[in-house]
């Protein structure tokens, strides 16, 4: 699956898609993994919706599913 963590470099985490699974590393921290069966949005959601995301005080925002997933 596709690894999201070019659109800025500014970005200090990794996103992975992989198995219905959203994957977030933060840069040097552990990785959590989240069923993409609790963000419904999410799971059916195109590449490119999954791909636009920003970084939060708190984990990330998908800016065009309006969702967001603390870490």
């Amino acid at each position: 699956m596709p690894l999201f963590n070019t659109r800025k470099q500014s970005k200090k985490v990794k996103v992975i898609f992989s198995n219905g699974l959203l994957f977030v590393e933060p840069e040097g921290g552990k990785q959590q993994a989240f069923p993409l069966e609790w963000f419904p949005k999410l799971q059916n959601a195109t590449d490119k919706e999954r791909e636009d995301w920003t970084q939060t005080a708190t984990g990330i925002h998908f800016n065009q599913l309006d969702i967001d997933v603390t870490i």
